[in-house]
């Protein structure tokens, strides 16, 4: 049974199936995505969207949409939907809808009087191909399946408009049409398994609105151009499947392919198995090059993100492949940005230190073994990239912690910009930066003692206990029991924010366990939520609960109380600790929240954040891969202890 808990009764009611998404990968880079009646409600909804090499390698959404419609005894039933304006929606398919369920794949099920129709809808994996398939399961006369295909040929950032520089020419292929409306895409093709009759009828629909984009605050409306429709009949118990392809694909493979596909994905019952699916889709493979991106629908790789996550995403998967090549990228990249003088530029003070972590906890779930003889000399490079450096906005103090100022830079992940200034600038010593660094230099000469590496020991050693003393002389608050956020040289920044949970939840803490339990104690007081971990006490004045409004006030409301359930392990790692096993069934509540989670707004997968205020309403990206892979790591925390 999936786990993803839809009311089926209010199917029909677009309050509630709008804001409820479904998103399909192809592990390469292209994707499927749209609400769950199929009603596309972003700019970055689409039912093929891959990227195009000869362009930018950007992704494109090229098939926005496929509108299916019944005829019968010369009676046309549109089961599509699409908003224009005045909350208009035209035609209204989704009264049709009886049922709709995800496991193996997305299917729409419709009733039209006593024809029952399916709808079932696969992306073909590592192939720009989507294939969708339709099942007549009950019908008492002859029946047409009628299929409109929209297209939009444009970046997902970008909306198109009617253009009279649109190429609307066609030319057949096997039992279909291909065209291309612009130079530089490739053709799309749009075939069925089956001989049909394809009849144009070109024409723009405009004015199409995209509800989600208007409450984000950006432009919502685009023209898309529809060639014609696709006409077959279709008999009770017959399957017809439909490909959208940048390549030609051979027609009578078309339903042995979609069950092929089918059979591929991981079944979507409980929230492990929803997780796995969702990690996936995080990693990309391209060729030789695999990497990792953040999240969906807008975001590409980023450093921090790749080594926060990948630990959490690779954990219950057996092939390891993908995990080593994507380290290897990322510690590249770091090589290139941070260790080479001629191209250093000062940002994301903490990312190299997150390298130290990603490989310790890769240690326990991937069984890296000689870390010192593999990773030793490059340990040895980021520390001296923080112990040597003599630039001001960059820098160790003299009492080993690291400094880090640029105006008008946010330098941790805190980076939320409003006016070209930081929301949250947190300039001097961010608490989790040197937590990281303490942590670094500890792993780093704990793996030197093993080894036998006594001159790195002899210098770095009593270095640690210098940062360790350091530490919390400049962020422990002995009258309020809790660590400052960060330190600028002046005074301690008393705000209750979560970086102060990485001193206690990373592998080596400059704490003792009394303080670690203080920390913890704090953070489940102030911070904690069904949904993560808020980036501000309620208590503060700085708080603001509800992130909403045009983009600055958003971004005014991002780390200013808002919920990341990427922070959530950390909390766990730093409650069990301290709880060890008595903590068990606190942690086993927390993982059924985001159990109910998965069938609220993406299904199956977890959204970049939430309102800090109840009931913590999803905001930001539909799926970030640093919270799949968080909770994923939460379910391998309570495994440890119960194995």
């Amino acid at each position: 049974m999936s786990i993803e808990h839809l009311d089926k009764t209010r199917l029909i009611n677009l309050e509630y199936s709008l804001f409820k998404e479904i998103l399909r990968t192809n592990r390469a880079g292209a994707y499927s995505s749209s609400s769950i009646i199929g009603c596309n409600t972003r700019k970055y909804h689409g039912l093929l969207i891959a990227p195009v090499e000869n362009l930018d390698n950007e992704r494109h959404v090229l098939l926005s949409s496929l509108d299916a419609s019944i005829v019968q005894r010369n009676k046309v039933f549109n089961l599509g939907i699409h908003k224009y304006k005045g909350s208009h929606y035209e035609p209204k398919g989704h009264k049709y809808v009886r049922d709709f369920t995800t496991d193996p794949t997305p299917k729409i099920t419709y009733r039209v009087g006593g024809v029952v129709l399916s709808q079932e809808i696969v992306l073909v994996e590592r192939e720009s191909q989507v294939l969708l398939r339709y099942t007549l399961l009950e019908a008492s006369s002859p029946t047409t399946l009628r299929l409109a295909p929209f297209l939009a040929f444009r970046h997902i950032h970008n909306l198109t408009k009617e253009n009279l520089n649109a190429n609307t020419r066609y030319s057949y292929d096997e039992n279909g049409v291909k065209l291309n409306l612009y130079q530089g895409f490739p053709e799309l093709h749009m075939q069925l398994n089956k001989e049909n009759d394809f009849v144009a009828n070109p024409d723009w629909y405009r004015d199409v609105e995209y509800i989600k984009e208007q409450h984000r605050g950006y432009n919502f409306t685009e023209d898309l151009y529809a060639p014609g429709y696709f006409e077959i009949e279709i008999k009770k118990g017959e399957s017809i499947v439909f490909s959208a392809s940048t390549s030609s694909a051979k027609s009578g493979s078309l339903k042995a392919k979609f069950t092929r596909e089918s059979k591929k994905r991981v079944p979507r019952t409980g929230l492990q198995n929803n997780l796995l699916n969702a990690a996936q889709q995080f990693i990309i493979r391209n060729g030789k090059e695999c990497k990792l991106i953040a999240g969906y629908h807008w975001y590409g790789s980023r450093l921090r993100d790749t080594l926060v996550s990948l630990p959490g995403l690779t954990v219950f998967q057996e092939d390891k492949a993908d995990f080593s090549q994507i380290l290897k990228s990322a510690i590249e990249q770091i090589k290139t940005e941070y260790l080479n003088p001629e191209t250093l530029v000062i940002k994301d003070i903490d990312v190299p230190l997150w390298l130290f972590w990603t490989l310790q906890k890769c240690e326990d779930y991937c069984g890296i073994e000689n870390t010192w003889s593999k990773f030793g000399d490059l340990f040895k490079s980021i520390l001296s990239l923080y112990k040597n450096s003599t630039s001001q906005q960059f820098r160790l103090t003299s009492s080993g912690l690291i400094y880090a100022k640029v105006d008008g830079i946010a330098l941790t992940w805190m980076d939320a910009v409003v006016d070209n200034q930081p929301v949250t600038p947190r300039y001097g010593m961010p608490i989790e930066v040197n937590a990281l660094w303490y942590n670094a230099i500890m792993f780093s000469v704990d793996q030197a003692k093993i080894n036998n590496d006594n001159a790195f020991v002899s210098e770095w050693e009593p270095f640690a206990e210098t940062v360790k003393q350091a530490f919390i002389e400049k962020y422990w608050i002995e009258e309020r029991g809790y660590l400052a956020d960060y330190h600028d040289s002046f005074q301690k920044d008393t705000s209750i924010r979560p970086n102060q949970i990485f001193a206690t939840a990373l592998p080596y803490s400059p704490l003792d366990i009394d303080k670690q339990k203080l920390v913890v104690d704090i953070v489940k007081k102030e911070l904690l939520t069904p949904k993560g971990i808020r980036s501000l006490s309620p208590q503060d004045p700085k708080y603001k609960g509800v992130m909403e409004g045009a983009v600055a006030q958003r971004d005014l409301a991002l780390h200013q109380g808002t919920v990341f359930p990427w922070l959530t392990p950390f909390f766990v790692d730093a409650y069990l600790t301290i709880h060890k096993q008595g903590g068990l069934h606190f942690v086993q509540r927390l993982l059924e929240q985001f159990e109910k989670e998965l069938g609220k707004h993406c299904l199956g997968t977890i959204s970049e954040s939430y309102n800090g205020n109840p009931p913590h309403t999803a905001k930001g990206a539909v799926s970030m891969a640093w919270n799949v892979a968080g909770i994923l790591r939460v379910i391998k925390s309570i495994e440890s202890f119960t194995i």
